[in-house]
């Protein structure tokens, strides 16, 4: 009796598998054969699933965006003031501080090394923004849309900052801004 493979869950997991190939070596330096010896499948599977690298990591990227935000639904408790639901959020993302640096580290590093800048790619990238802002703006909706980007923005500056050494071991001062950007906008 042939072996029944659920396909949409063999591609979550090489999808999983996925993110940490591209986390330990990057995006731009592997090659799909080199991403099936490190999944330990062959170069022909990942192209039945996939129909390119650049595929995989745009399905990932959708992945990881929609994960995240379904895993802070699932467990973000009821909160009437603005300025109760903005803690809430920055304690989910600072809970997951080290994995959103490395998602933005390699969303640098796809940008980088795309092969093809393509409407679709931008589109693509500004989908995923789209989807985050929609969600934040249906959380907090007393916030403007200009409010709701500036959240975000605020957001991917914190990750960025630890290029500059502040977050990896100065957890204090990310508190810190992350106190001042809740001040701002629960007086606005």
């Amino acid at each position: 009796m042939p072996k029944i493979v659920d396909h949409n869950h063999y591609r979550q997991e090489l999808l999983s598998k996925c993110l940490t190939v591209f986390a330990k070596q990057g995006y731009g330096a592997i090659t799909m054969r080199q991403l099936a010896q490190e999944l330990e499948v062959s170069t022909g599977t990942l192209y039945h699933y996939f129909p390119n690298k650049e595929g995989i990591f745009t399905q990932l990227v959708q992945e990881l965006c929609e994960q995240g935000i379904a895993n802070f639904f699932a467990q973000a408790p009821a909160a009437e003031t603005l300025g109760e639901r903005l803690q809430l959020v920055m304690a989910f993302f600072l809970e997951s501080y080290q994995f959103y640096q490395q998602q933005i580290l390699l969303w640098v590093d796809f940008h980088q090394h795309s092969q093809h800048r393509t409407v679709g790619e931008q589109q693509f990238l500004r989908g995923v923004w789209q989807r985050t802002h929609d969600q934040l703006a249906t959380y907090f909706p007393e916030l403007s849309s200009s409010h709701v980007d500036f959240v975000l923005v605020f957001m991917d500056g914190l990750l960025l900052q630890f290029l500059y050494d502040h977050g990896k071991q100065e957890q204090d001062w990310v508190v810190q801004q992350t106190e001042i950007l809740i001040d701002l906008l629960a007086c606005s």
